[in-house]
């Protein structure tokens, strides 16, 4: 039935090579066209709606980018059932070079800029709902539509603790004491961590997986240590092409922060525990 569904999606026959690995989330096959063309498919009986197509539009938004990583295209998207197609790229080597053409393509990205943060509609991080309306101010963005929306979630779920609920109302309260920026807002990935990019089979570096808006380009940068920190050579290329800012350091757990929390609403554990521990530190 799959295969059929892929057909008219593709416009030719196809085949399934079998699955191969895809994330926590979602199932993922390998397939091959009638003509010989190979994709990458992501399927998820159980995803929330619209989860592909928000895919779909920060890929494409990635992709655009001159000068960025080279982004996989995307071929067809459905959302009954819940399909993504894309031309699939062949897994290499990470080589140093590797590491400097991520760091250049990721500061290429951040150049690419508009007057609000926000992006052309809400998407995912992971499974959760990420909200992206348009706003003029980064600190009313990133504490509204990241922080306090995590907030929320874990209150519902009852996974906020009555400590962990007034630290963050706290470092809501005085979150433009850390988080000012005058750079224009800059196209993110929004969930770049060793997971999400790759070498292909030449060397060049790859990113997928997105959760895509516009935001400080500092957001983007914690994510890369967040889990262990990128090689050395990529944060040395990104700053040849985009220097980081003074201060950084000290902002990259608040940015962090976003994710844990996230953590904490997705798989529970210890994460809400690290939460508190980071606003500690902070406050």
């Amino acid at each position: 039935m799959l295969e059929r569904h892929l057909e008219r999606l593709v416009g030719e026959a196809i085949r399934l090579d079998g699955g191969v690995s895809g994330g926590d989330i979602n199932q993922a096959f390998g397939a091959t066209t009638a003509s010989g063309r190979r994709l990458f498919i992501k399927t998820n009986d159980n995803s929330p709606p619209g989860m592909f197509t928000a895919e779909a539009v920060g890929l494409r938004a990635l992709g655009a980018v001159v000068g960025g990583c080279i982004v996989p295209e995307v071929v067809a998207v459905s959302e009954d059932p819940a399909v993504l197609v894309l031309d699939w790229i062949e897994r290499g080597r990470a080589t140093r070079d590797y590491w400097e053409a991520l760091g250049r393509g990721l500061a290429a990205q951040h150049r690419t800029t508009r007057n609000t943060f926000g992006f052309e509609g809400d998407n995912f991080i992971g499974r959760t709902p990420q909200p992206n309306p348009s706003e003029t101010d980064w600190v009313t963005f990133y504490r509204d539509h990241r922080v306090v929306f995590q907030q929320r979630l874990l209150r519902e779920r009852g996974r906020c603790s009555s400590s962990l609920d007034r630290l963050l109302d706290t470092f809501c309260d005085r979150m433009s004491e850390w988080l000012q920026t005058d750079e224009p807002p800059a196209l993110l990935h929004g969930d770049l961590w060793g997971g999400n990019a790759m070498a292909d089979a030449s060397g060049a570096a790859v990113i997928y997986d997105p959760a895509a808006y516009y935001g400080c380009r500092e957001a983007d940068l914690a994510m890369t240590e967040l889990f262990g920190a990128f090689d050395s050579a990529f944060y040395g290329a990104y700053n040849e092409v985009y220097p980081i800012l003074s201060g950084y350091s000290e902002r990259r757990d608040l940015y962090n922060l976003y994710h844990v929390l996230n953590h904490a609403n997705l798989f529970g554990g210890g994460y809400a525990s690290q939460a508190e521990s980071i606003l500690k530190k902070i406050l």
